[in-house]
């Protein structure tokens, strides 16, 4: 196979849950992870929830739920998380969010900084184009470990909440592997020794040595939540809006103080009562102080940190990590429309499609001390648009399938997301 691929697919479900009328004890539910990489290898694991509704008394609510996701591809790239959310376990209506996690990638997606800024190259990685130096120009190794806890408390009233977090990351950077990429393979080698953009990023001195191979970035989170979401998993009315501002102080052991200002506004309208609604998302993210690159990627929020923009957590469609800088924005806007809805063995199911538009852009350009970073073109907006479909049981184990498709090809083709749960 000459040219690099992805083979996935995985709507097959696993599903058991208890009670009739109203939900109790415990549910569960999974997705299969099967994919195809001709570099990096085959990939399996499994997409898993469970949750707890103890006696339904919060029906749709559940007392607690814990997630932990498990993949492995036959060269080594590997995904071990866990995560945990409830507003029962602790006393004081204490809301508690916690995530442990061990990433291992071999072929992280770099396109550079700042957007358009950065020219992005396809025939660098296509080994069909007369352009073509190696299907990894656009990659590089990373290694993380996070564990992150937020604990939430309502003041005022129940629709407002102050939040308190800590996190600790440490994140290993590496040039791409193409000797461990290669093992096994009799043909269709990766070549050896070709330069990286993140190779050429650190000889040029944009990338500085301090932060070439990463670091520890422990932060401290505070902020203010307000939330009058009907349903969490997928609200039909109601608004979720939250600032943030989290800080890597190096009294926390961070080896690159800065600081994070975050705030994102959410809102959903019901435009067919049960049926059909709207929603949008809005984010913006300003670094202050001398933030690591491999750092400018994850947007904090007060349920999980994702990666972007560009890929299946904000931008679907466009590359993934494409759009990175000082400050960025986004922008989601989908509608969501349940169009089938069942019983099976006294467990809600509902069917429901999506159809969406997804934008953003880099703000504030990303610069590095004493150095001039080179401009292909002036930044913009980049723009997705695209659809989906859900299949939802009990309201919150949610099987999510999207494709997005770039406006511009300076952002990629077309992305295709199977996992779980809405966007936002």
């Amino acid at each position: 196979m000459s040219r690099k691929f992805l083979l996935v697919f995985l709507i097959f479900t696993m599903v058991f849950a208890y009670g009739q009328e109203a939900k109790t004890g415990w549910g569960f539910g999974g997705v299969p992870a099967v994919a195809y990489n001709s570099d990096t290898g085959f990939l399996y694991g499994i997409v898993f929830e469970a949750y707890n509704y103890g006696d339904g008394s919060h029906y749709p609510d559940y007392d607690y739920t814990i997630k932990p996701t498990w993949t492995r591809t036959t060269k080594g790239s590997g995904e071990n998380t866990l995560f945990f959310d409830s507003k029962y376990l602790l006393p004081n209506d204490i809301r508690v969010t916690a995530y442990a996690g061990y990433l291992t990638e071999q072929a992280l997606p770099f396109y550079g900084f700042n957007g358009y800024e950065s020219n992005y190259i396809p025939g660098f990685e296509n080994s069909d184009s007369s352009n073509y130096l190696t299907r990894m120009f656009y990659r590089h190794e990373r290694n993380t470990l996070r564990l992150t806890a937020d604990f939430q408390k309502s003041v005022i009233n129940q629709n407002i909440r102050v939040i308190a977090g800590f996190g600790y990351i440490d994140t290993q950077i590496d040039t791409v592997d193409e000797d461990g990429l290669n093992e096994g393979k009799d043909e269709d080698l990766l070549p050896l020794g070709a330069p990286t953009l993140y190779d050429n990023f650190v000889d040029a001195g944009y990338i500085t040595n301090a932060e070439a191979h990463g670091g520890l970035t422990n932060f401290i989170k505070l902020g203010l939540v307000y939330d009058t979401r009907d349903n969490e998993p997928n609200p039909m009315r109601g608004i979720w809006t939250e600032a943030l501002l989290t800080t890597y102080p190096s009294f926390m052991g961070s080896d690159f103080p800065f600081t994070t200002l975050t705030a994102t506004h959410r809102q959903y309208f019901t435009l067919i009562e049960n049926d059909l609604s709207f929603a949008y998302r809005l984010g913006y993210q300003q670094q202050m102080g001398e933030a690591p690159f491999f750092m400018l990627p994850w947007y904090q929020s007060s349920y999980k940190m994702t990666e972007g923009l560009g890929g299946s957590k904000s931008l679907r469609g466009i590359l993934k990590n494409r759009i990175v800088g000082t400050s960025i924005f986004m922008a989601n806007m989908e509608a969501r429309w349940k169009f089938f809805r069942t019983v099976i063995g006294g467990q809600d199911l509902y069917l429901a499609l999506n159809g969406f538009s997804d934008f953003g852009q880099v703000l504030t350009p990303y610069e590095v001390e004493d150095q001039t970073l080179p401009v292909a073109a002036d930044e913009g907006l980049h723009l997705s648009f695209g659809g989906g479909l859900r299949i939802v049981l009990n309201e919150n184990f949610i099987i999510a399938v999207d494709y997005g498709m770039a406006g511009d090809e300076q952002d990629g083709n077309s992305g295709l997301y199977i996992g779980l749960g809405y966007l936002y």
